[in-house]
């Protein structure tokens, strides 16, 4: 899936193009600590077809002073890795020094750029954007992100630009993807070199969607799957890697272009907001989950309750979802990365589970019975039926009932963790949807 960046100095209305490009009406900057910032991140559908939306400004927090360089990071961040960047000025302000040096930058790449003049709230204000000319940068796209005028013409434009992205790559059908995902200094290319070893038995390299993700077919020791590779394992980034921005904005492509995603946490560490940001998007993109706490080697105490504590404490901070597999391993010394492969493979088999009707209903109903959903306003809410739905990504189950509107989240839960403890999907996320009988 292509990859468009919205990139500008602050105050000229990213976040709220970005929510009207994703359709989304919620904050996108939070300036809590601790606040997870998967936000920035979204998709956007248009015309029948869609592409990922990144907000930059998102990932830029606290004083003025830092303001400057870590926007021009990210501006860097974006030419390598997006397919289209969306650069925003404001027509109020006219051109600032700013603006002028993101213009240098931009111009420098070769990567297509739509020059996007905000906060055009009425004619006359048309002709004020003709200044932005001096960027360099092509005709300026005239729109007012807060009422939507433009936006349709802005992303006319946008697929227009894109239509040269590939949306799928060469890859053959029916073939797990995994990829390894994680933050900066995780261990994530030891442990691709420890899978892959010297012995190179393979491997076909592929272009995929992107100029960034590679497609790498391993088929040894019993295995067959495509190792969904970032290009950041493959060269030396120009951006500082412990920027938080970077790490998830590589974390996309791969996510996006896999079924399982090999979650690296480093065990001297332990999980930080990065991981969580990462884990954010394995999620929203309803891709299976391991969970590897690597440099296990280096930890001194390796006895049962070091690991249970360890084990508790990523489990907690990822609640709800909590029935994923965690392997201890080392990419260094090859302590159980066999046992990674072959907890990817089980998790990627989890997800293609189908369960028959009347056995679901066996199970499930008498369940439904023992513990109903809470009455609302006098009202019983009854289920009958339940079953699988056909052909879908993940696992997804329907259960009919009188008053789906009435049945809350906490139930949908409950469903789902007694689907959990009957059969065994480990690692796949599930839907649950109640709909009427």
């Amino acid at each position: 899936m292509a990859l468009v960046a919205i990139v500008g100095r602050p105050n000229v209305g990213k976040s709220t193009l970005f929510n009207r490009l994703t359709k989304s009406r919620r904050a996108i900057v939070s300036e809590e600590a601790g606040t997870t910032r998967d936000r920035q991140y979204g998709k956007c559908e248009w015309n029948g077809k869609e592409f990922s939306v990144v907000d930059t400004g998102g990932w830029v927090v606290n004083s003025d002073d830092v303001f400057e360089e870590q926007i021009r990071k990210q501006v860097l961040v974006a030419t390598e890795e997006a397919d289209l960047v969306l650069f925003l000025v404001d027509v109020q302000n006219g051109v600032t020094d700013w603006d002028e040096d993101v213009a240098v930058i931009l111009r420098r790449s070769k990567l297509p750029v739509i020059l996007v003049a905000n906060k055009v709230d009425n004619n006359s204000q048309l002709y004020d954007s003709y200044e932005f000319y001096k960027l360099g940068l092509g005709d300026p796209m005239c729109i007012s992100s807060a009422t939507g005028s433009g936006t349709g013409d802005l992303l006319d434009l946008v697929l227009e630009r894109l239509s040269n992205v590939k949306d799928e790559s060469d890859v053959e059908e029916g073939i797990p993807r995994f990829a390894v995902v994680g933050r900066p200094n995780a261990g994530k290319s030891s442990i691709i070199n420890a899978f892959i070893g010297e012995d190179r038995h393979i491997v076909t390299e592929i272009a995929g969607t992107t100029r960034d993700s590679i497609y790498t077919r391993y088929d040894k020791f019993g295995f067959d799957f495509y190792l969904v590779d970032t290009a950041g394992i493959r060269r030396k980034n120009k951006v500082t890697e412990d920027l938080e921005f970077y790490s998830v904005m590589r974390s996309i492509r791969a996510i996006e272009n896999s079924d399982v995603c090999i979650l690296m946490i480093d065990a001297t560490r332990g999980i930080e907001s990065q991981d969580m940001n990462i884990f954010q998007l394995i999620q929203k993109n309803n891709k299976s989950l391991v969970v590897v706490v690597n440099k296990w080697d280096l930890v001194e105490d390796k006895s049962q309750v070091v690991i249970k504590t360890f084990e508790n404490a990523i489990r907690e901070r990822m609640a709800p979802f909590t029935d994923f597999p965690i392997i201890f391993a080392s990419a260094l010394t090859k302590q159980r990365i066999f046992k990674v492969l072959e907890t990817a493979k089980e998790v990627y088999l989890n997800r293609k589970l189908k369960i028959g009707t009347t056995k679901l209903n066996e199970v499930m109903l008498p369940l439904i019975e023992a513990t109903p959903p809470p009455s609302i306003k006098g009202k019983y809410i009854k289920i009958k039926y339940c079953s699988q739905l056909p052909n879908t990504q993940i696992p997804s189950f329907v259960f009919y009932a009188n008053l789906p509107q009435y049945v809350k989240e906490a139930y949908r839960r409950f469903l789902e963790n007694k689907i959990r403890e009957n059969w065994t999907l480990t690692g796949s996320p599930i839907n649950v949807f109640i709909r009427q009988k």
